[in-house]
C-alpha cells in the first residue's frame, strides 16, 4: 500500500498503464512539459517521450477527433480536456463519432479511448471551468461516464476505463484532487465500471451521490447518525452510465426513502433519471417522495456565490429533514 492523493493516484495509474501497454498515448493541452494544469501527467513526457505524451494546440475538437482516429486504428489514447466546461467544442466527436463507432460499423470497429477532464465546484474557478455537465453525456448511448470520489477509486476506475474497449468519459472532481490522502494498493487492480459502492450502510434513508458530493454527503450522514440517531445509507454511484440499478433498488427497497445529491443543475440532471428509475421499479416501497438536492437552474455562478449555489451541508441536511418528515 501507498498513501496518495487523488491526483497522485491518477498520475500513477497513467504511468503504470503506459508501461504495461505501448499503445496508450496521452494527448492534450499543456500535458507534456508542464505536466497539465493540475499536474496529472507530471513527469510522463520525460519517461515516455514526445510521441506518447503529446502537447496539442488549444483545440478540443482536434484533441478528441485525433483520439477517435487513433482508437479506430488500434491505439488506446487518453485525451485530456483541460476543464470540463470546454467540452462543448468536442461534443460532435464524442457523441457522433466515438460513441457510435461500434454501432455504425456493425461491430467491425470500436473506440477504446478515455477522455479525462477536471470538473466540479468548490475551488473558485473562472467561468466554464467548474461546470458539471455529466447529464449531457448520460444521453449519449455508447459512451460510459465515470466519476471517482477517492484516490482508491480513481486508480481502480481509471485502470478499468483505459482497458475498456469502448469510449469512456472520466471526470475528476477538482476539489478532491488534493483534499485528502488514502491508502492505495501499489498492485494492479480494477473497479468494474457500472458497479456502485455502498459507502455507508443504513436503514432509514438512501442518499445517492457521485464524484465531488460523496465525501460531503457521507459527513452529513455521519452527523445525523451521531446527533439524531438516524441511519442513512450512502451510495456512491461511481458511474452514471451505466447506472447500477441493482444497488440503487436494493437500497431503496430496504430504507423506503431516497434522496439524490449532485452538483449538476437540477432540471434534466442525472438525478431525474435516477428518480424515474426508482419510480418505475420501486414505487410501492417508498414512504416519501424522492427529493433532489442539486445545482440551481442557472449558468455556473461567479466565485462569490458559489458556496450557496452548490449542494452544501445545510441544503443536504434540510433535504434529509424533508424526506424523513413524511
Amino acid at each position: 500500500m501507498t498513501v496518495l492523493t487523488m491526483i497522485e493516484a491518477i498520475n500513477l495509474t497513467l504511468k503504470n498503464e503506459m508501461e504495461r501497454d505501448d499503445r496508450i498515448i496521452c494527448l492534450g493541452e499543456d500535458i507534456g512539459k508542464n505536466g497539465g494544469v493540475f499536474r496529472a501527467t507530471d513527469g510522463l513526457q520525460a519517461i515516455f517521450g514526445l510521441d506518447r505524451v503529446v502537447d496539442t494546440p488549444i483545440a478540443e475538437s482536434a484533441i478528441v477527433g485525433a483520439a477517435v482516429g487513433m482508437a479506430a486504428r488500434g491505439l488506446r489514447p487518453v485525451a485530456e480536456i483541460q476543464f470540463f466546461g470546454f467540452i462543448y467544442e468536442a461534443m460532435d466527436q464524442m457523441a457522433s463519432q466515438a460513441a457510435r463507432l461500434r454501432f455504425r460499423s456493425g461491430g467491425r470497429l470500436s473506440a477504446p479511448m478515455v477522455i479525462r477532464a477536471p470538473f466540479g465546484g468548490g475551488v473558485k474557478t473562472p467561468e466554464l471551468h467548474s461546470d458539471s455537465l455529466e447529464g449531457v453525456f448520460l444521453h449519449s448511448p455508447g459512451l460510459k461516464v465515470v466519476m471517482p470520489s477517492s484516490p482508491y477509486d480513481a486508480k481502480g476506475l481509471l485502470t478499468a476505463a483505459i482497458r475498456d474497449n469502448d469510449p469512456v468519459l472520466f471526470l475528476e472532481p477538482m476539489k478532491l484532487y488534493r483534499a485528502f490522502k488514502q491508502e492505495v494498493p501499489e498492485t494492479d487492480y480494477m473497479i468494474e465500471l457500472g458497479r456502485a459502492n455502498v459507502v455507508k450502510e443504513g436503514e432509514d434513508l438512501t442518499v445517492i451521490a457521485w464524484g465531488p458530493t460523496v465525501p460531503l454527503v457521507h459527513q452529513v450522514a455521519e452527523q445525523w447518525e451521531q446527533q439524531q440517531n438516524v441511519s442513512i445509507e450512502v451510495i456512491d454511484l461511481r458511474t452514471i452510465s451505466p447506472i447500477d440499478e441493482d444497488t440503487i433498488l436494493a437500497s431503496v427497497k430496504k430504507t423506503g426513502r431516497a434522496m439524490i445529491v449532485h452538483e449538476a443543475v437540477k432540471t434534466g440532471g442525472p438525478g431525474a433519471e435516477i428518480s424515474a428509475l426508482i419510480n418505475e421499479k420501486a414505487l410501492f416501497y417508498l414512504s416519501a417522495p424522492i427529493l433532489r438536492v442539486a445545482g440551481f437552474d442557472t449558468p455556473y455562478p461567479v466565485p462569490s456565490v458559489e458556496d450557496d449555489w452548490l449542494p452544501n451541508a445545510k441544503r443536504i441536511s434540510q433535504g434529509i429533514s424533508e424526506v424523513l418528515a413524511h
